[in-house]
């Protein structure tokens, strides 16, 4: 039954009682060890879909060597087009209930926010690189630290808006500051940046004033939909994945309300395989129920197409899905590094092991194409 299941790759499970199952795919693919140290976890994993598999991980159920090249199996043995009735089991659909009702109003993203970015700036400064970027990094030649990927990444955003000495650009959803900063720094830019998130504003007005920009950056803490005027060029860094499906007509046509005509829109954004998305939308997956609430990916064809309807025109794009992969990969072993200080901070051992997996699955769906990343510049007609 379990061979049935493994198309391409190979599974080592050792059972709680010391026996060795051995599971090979007829394609090539990962070769990948679980140590599963409860029999509920079979229950879990065949039950409970991507949630179940997550928390039988935080619940100690089962362990790996290597976390994301299990993750890394399951998602290349997933099917293309999943079947509708397997989005539909009780506890998929107690989920996708409970993701329903986070939506995200102007209150309930405040709220969705907080639960994730409020967790504290000395979290997440602890594994960070020392520009807080939070977002995939672009590892090219010369720039295969963390912190040099990063400021790759934003050079390049800043070369599909066409950022010049001088512009007025626009950041929506902008962390910790850094690609304000890199702007203003190193283009001349004037920089507006909103958040939603009380930390993240906290931190990056206190980084704008130790760096001497208070006046080419402003930081605001504003709900993008409540945005008025217009800049030469817009940037996002991976905040699409926040709006919210019911919200994504509502975030283009604010951001091209927000440009003047011929100006263009810099966007990255985590997106899912066209094939998939169908079968996504239905569910709740465990990044949506332990991560990011009230968050949803956006496929290829359903960004192109929201983006059309607001009036803008598809310009370029370019994935950096293994850019990603290597991004978290680096983080998890920060991550990791730190576990006695997260413990410090008063979070128990379920909330790391909760964090590990969270990192390993969006690693593994990456390596497996899933998953993208991708840079994409729009013009506003």
């Amino acid at each position: 039954m379990l061979d049935s299941r493994l198309r391409a790759g190979h599974l080592e499970i050792i059972l709680p009682n010391g026996r060795r199952l051995r599971l090979s795919g007829k394609n090539d693919g990962p070769s990948a060890v679980l140590k599963l140290n409860r029999w509920r976890g079979f229950r879990r994993f065949f039950g409970g879909g991507t949630v179940g598999f997550g928390e039988s991980y935080m619940d100690g159920d089962w362990d790996s060597p290597d976390l994301p090249k299990v993750i890394e199996l399951a998602a290349r043995n997933l099917p293309k087009r999943p079947m509708a009735f397997r989005t539909l089991s009780p506890w998929r659909l107690a989920d996708r209930v409970r993701h329903v009702f986070r939506p995200n109003t102007h209150a309930g993203s405040r709220e969705n926010i907080a639960a994730h970015y409020d967790l504290g700036n000395d979290f997440y400064a602890l594994w960070l690189d020392p520009s807080m970027t939070y977002s995939s990094a672009v590892f090219a030649e010369g720039a295969d630290d963390l912190e040099s990927a990063q400021a790759v990444k934003n050079q390049r955003l800043m070369d599909l808006a066409g950022v010049r000495a001088g512009d007025r650009v626009l950041e929506i959803g902008c962390g910790w500051g850094g690609f304000a900063l890199q702007a203003a720094r190193e283009r001349g830019a004037h920089v507006t940046a909103v958040t939603v998130s009380q930390a993240q504003f906290d931190e990056a007005r206190k980084r704008v004033a130790a760096a001497g920009l208070n006046e080419k950056v402003d930081i605001q803490l504003r709900d993008y939909r409540k945005l008025d005027g217009q800049w030469d060029h817009v940037v996002s860094v991976e905040m699409i994945e926040a709006v919210g499906e019911k919200y994504w007509p509502v975030y283009f046509d604010r951001v091209a309300a927000s440009i003047r005509p011929g100006g263009t829109f810099a966007l990255q954004a985590i997106v899912i395989e066209n094939e998939r998305f169908d079968a996504y939308r239905r569910s709740a997956d465990f990044i949506q129920k332990h991560i990011f609430p009230g968050g949803a990916l956006l496929s290829p064809n359903i960004l192109r197409e929201q983006a059309a309807a607001a009036g803008l025109s598809w310009h370029s794009a370019a994935g950096y899905g293994l850019d990603y992969a290597d991004t978290l990969a680096q983080w998890r072993d920060r991550f990791e590094s730190v576990a006695d200080r997260v413990a410090g901070m008063g979070f128990d051992e379920r909330f790391r092991r909760c964090w590990s997996f969270y990192l390993a699955y969006c690693e593994g769906g990456f390596r497996a194409g899933n998953i993208d990343a991708l840079q994409v510049a729009l013009v506003r007609q």
